[in-house]
């Protein structure tokens, strides 16, 4: 299954999903089960690195996103995701702008897929990387559940 985690910038919250759901596939003994990447909506960040507060808390769990750089979304990752997954409500709306027409019904809400339905908290704003893991954790490992 080919999954693409979707934010605003590309520098927090959607890479840390791309680089969560690696790692948990891998030990869940299913990293070959799924190919992973991470956009943005906006156009702002591309070709940065991961935030590094975020790079510093994935590391402190053990999972390197060294060499990401944000990228923004393209016509073409429609057809090549199978699930096209966004962070919160303003990453919605501008995905779906974007791709105007889901007749797959493949752009969701991270959140939607756990018993914890919302939005996920952006630590651009909040300044909590730990809060900001603690949901994508839950949302990856109820997608890992799912598919």
């Amino acid at each position: 299954m080919n999954i693409l985690f979707v934010c605003h910038g590309n520098i927090c919250r959607s890479p840390m999903a791309e680089f969560v759901m690696k790692h948990e596939a891998e030990k869940a003994g299913r990293a070959d089960d799924f190919y992973v990447e991470s956009a943005a909506v906006s156009s702002e960040e591309i070709g940065n690195p991961v935030y590094p507060p975020a790079r510093r808390l994935l590391s402190a769990h053990g999972i390197d996103s060294s060499g990401k750089t944000a990228r923004r979304i393209r016509p073409e990752d429609y057809e090549k995701f199978d699930l096209i997954i966004g962070m919160d409500n303003s990453n919605m709306v501008r995905l779906r702008r974007f791709f105007p027409s889901d007749p797959a019904r493949k752009i969701v809400r991270l959140l939607d897929l756990t018993d914890m339905p919302g939005e996920v908290d952006d630590p651009w704003y909040s300044g909590d990387f730990e809060q900001t893991y603690r949901e994508v954790l839950a949302g990856v490992r109820a997608l890992l559940e799912q598919y």
